[in-house]
């Protein structure tokens, strides 16, 4: 199951459990996010749907991961024998989100829930434990 959606003047292709790097969003790290705006919808089975433009009744649900900034895109201009440089750089903002789940209609595409990896304990040594 997975969806086309429509954010930041860009359409990405998701899928339960995907982690997709966006424009900027509003939102701490941790927060929920729906993203409403969807092209298109195919399930495991076949069926596709496509929007006109948009499809309504189908939202795809995401966890915002973390914000940062890209790599640096450096903008140099030179004029020849004119001695006249400009040199300009810019990093642009992103969000990272990961998608959990996509719901349509009855239908939901859920990503497993993680866990946290529990520590286990060493067991004594099976030299030690048989001396003492």
């Amino acid at each position: 199951m997975f969806a086309v959606i429509k954010t930041g003047g860009k359409q990405y292709r998701v899928a339960a459990n995907d982690t997709i790097t966006i424009a900027t969003l509003e939102g701490e790290e941790g927060s929920s996010v729906t993203f409403g705006e969807v092209l298109l919808f195919a399930d495991g089975e076949g069926a596709t749907e496509i929007g006109a433009p948009m499809l309504t009744g189908i939202s795809v649900t995401g966890e915002i991961v973390a914000h940062g900034r890209d790599k640096k895109v450096i903008a140099f201009k030179k004029r020849r024998r004119q001695n006249s440089r400009r040199k300009r750089g810019h990093r642009q903002h992103h969000t990272v989100v990961r998608i959990t789940e996509i719901s349509a209609g009855g239908k939901s595409s859920k990503a497993p829930e993680r866990k946290a990896k529990a520590l286990k304990a060493d067991p004594l040594p099976a030299t030690a434990s048989a001396e003492a």
